[in-house]
């Protein structure tokens, strides 16, 4: 059985709250709910199908990718947008941040054949979305208002890596691997 699958960085539970209260405004306050669908994150890996039956073997391959890694600080600043649909919280494009998503893509297409054709044509720019597709262009002109001069400033160390699967409504961790060196 084929299931979905995403891999990303998920910030500290304080700021994953502080995040969820954002876009619990927005489900509130412009009808966008769909970034609800998965935990507060940092997308490097987009998502991708894998087969359930061989999780063993993708894990195995995340934990030897992980093994390698070594944990460094991630900054979040202020708010940014992709409009007229999405709003994000900004996060500083390090170069230990792009080196580790590049690194990631490498390892998944060589060890793993998985391959993100969308994103070979664009830029990495990590982000933490509070707002997603289904914000009306009506409602992104409302809401950017309101969160683009909004200040916002966290901290905190990348130290692992999060599987995340769809579940056919959202998206849930299902394992977390730690940086070793």
């Amino acid at each position: 059985m084929l299931a979905r699958f995403f891999i990303a960085i998920l910030p500290p539970l304080p700021i994953q709250d502080y995040a969820s209260r954002i876009q619990q405004d927005f489900a509130d306050n412009y009808a966008s709910s769909g970034a609800q669908k998965s935990p507060p994150h940092i997308t490097l890996q987009p998502p991708f199908k894998w087969d359930w039956n061989n999780i063993s073997v993708l894990e195995d391959r995340l934990k030897s990718f992980t093994d390698m890694q070594k944990p460094f600080l991630i900054t979040l600043k202020n708010f940014a947008a992709f409009a007229p649909r999405v709003i994000y919280i900004d996060v500083l494009k390090t170069p230990e941040l792009t080196s580790l998503q590049a690194d990631l893509m490498a390892f998944m297409e060589v060890n793993l054949g998985i391959i993100d054709q969308s994103s070979r044509n664009r830029q990495f720019t990590p982000h933490m979305t509070v707002a997603f597709r289904d914000l009306t262009k009506h409602n992104f002109q409302l809401a950017w208002q309101k969160y683009e001069n909004l200040e916002l400033d966290f901290e905190f160390t990348g130290a692992s890596l999060a599987l995340l699967l769809h579940n056919g409504k959202c998206w849930n961790v299902t394992r977390d691997f730690p940086f070793s060196i």
